[in-house]
């Protein structure tokens, strides 16, 4: 597992404060401040979790416990690019689970990690609805299907930075 240092700014702890204020008063208010919290930092780090527990006098174990019930909010930062393998049933049946492990191996990284550089993060899902392309992996918002193991590293290189551009 790779260890991400958390690299905050003051610009977004501000605008994280700021949102704090305007909704700490709300009944409820704890979702709203995840939500845009997670939109300001594009994740919801451990410190993020805590300036928000103090802010609102709540245990951190409320936040977190907030944070890691719902799908929708995530503890660990996104890549530039996010790749998504479909483990539905179609696609897991015409060998999705063989192309995770080759996405994994060729970024070096495990489902729900980020690469060190930030250039990509990694999850799976289940049923993108595209069943008849059975496997997929999802790159970004772009979906190919019928991919093959041999044909990941292709797709993944067609997103990694070269001279400053996408190749």
């Amino acid at each position: 597992m790779s260890i991400v240092s958390f690299e905050g700014t003051k610009e977004q702890e501000a605008a994280l404060r700021s949102v704090i204020e305007t909704h700490k008063n709300e009944r409820g208010c704890l979702m709203p401040i995840l939500h845009q919290a997670q939109d300001i930092y594009g994740y919801l780090p451990c410190e993020v979790q805590s300036i928000i527990a103090d802010a609102l006098s709540i245990p951190l174990s409320e936040v977190f416990g907030v944070a890691t019930f719902y799908t929708r909010f995530t503890l660990n930062p996104k890549g530039r690019h996010q790749v998504s393998v479909c483990l539905g049933t179609a696609c897991y049946v015409k060998g999705s689970d063989k192309l995770l492990e080759e996405v994994e191996k060729e970024l070096r990284i495990t489902c729900g990690e980020c690469t060190p550089d930030g250039e990509f993060s990694l999850d799976s899902c289940r049923c993108v609805g595209a069943c008849g392309l059975a496997p997929v992996i999802i790159v970004d918002e772009r979906v190919y299907g019928r991919v093959k193991p041999s044909q990941v590293k292709g797709i993944l290189d067609t997103y990694r930075q070269t001279d400053g551009g996408i190749k």
